[in-house]
């Protein structure tokens, strides 16, 4: 399976096809994203999250899953957009990140997990500029899709954008 990893600072065509391979793809309100599979670990119903005292709106909480405490992020928050009620679309991703000193699993609360693409590197373009106030740096690139775009995220990049201490438990 070819790794999506795209260091920064390559020229474009090689950094695309560094960026191809395959993605989990679901949906937050009408946006489209994608996440390179190979950090999924699994997919699971929304199940209740025990909320934790003092953490980011973002942070909905842990759950237990087989013994193991796992924090919760809400994407739609961690993205600025309102809040959502839970319907029976809604998932909690679990996916497996790295930080400069350890591996950490986080559950991404998504409003509905839509596919696996392979995305190859002519679909691919980087993300636009939009301008120096918007932080882009979380997006891997934009995926052509049919019609659609989907935004390919750099996963590690929207857990960990805060501190460790606020994401891990």
């Amino acid at each position: 399976m070819t790794s999506s990893i795209c260091p920064a600072g390559e020229e474009t065509k090689t950094r695309r096809s560094s960026c191809e391979g395959k993605y989990l793809t679901f949906a937050i309100g009408n946006e489209e994203f994608g996440v390179e599979i190979l950090k999924v670990r699994e997919i699971i119903g929304y199940v209740p999250v025990t909320p934790v005292p003092k953490s980011p709106a973002y942070l909905k909480g842990v759950i237990n899953l087989r013994g193991q405490v796992i924090p919760v992020i809400d994407l739609r928050l961690k993205f600025g957009l309102a809040e959502k009620e839970i319907t029976d679309q809604t998932c909690i991703v679990i996916i497996e990140t790295r930080t400069q000193t350890q591996t950490v699993l986080t559950g991404l609360i998504v409003d509905r997990v839509s596919e696996v693409l392979n995305i190859d590197a002519e679909q691919i373009e980087p993300a636009p500029s939009l301008g120096t106030s918007v932080d882009t740096s979380f997006i891997l690139g934009m995926a052509k899709a049919g019609n659609q775009v989907k935004i390919l995220l750099e996963i590690d990049a929207v857990v960990h954008q805060e501190t460790e201490e606020e994401i891990t438990c």
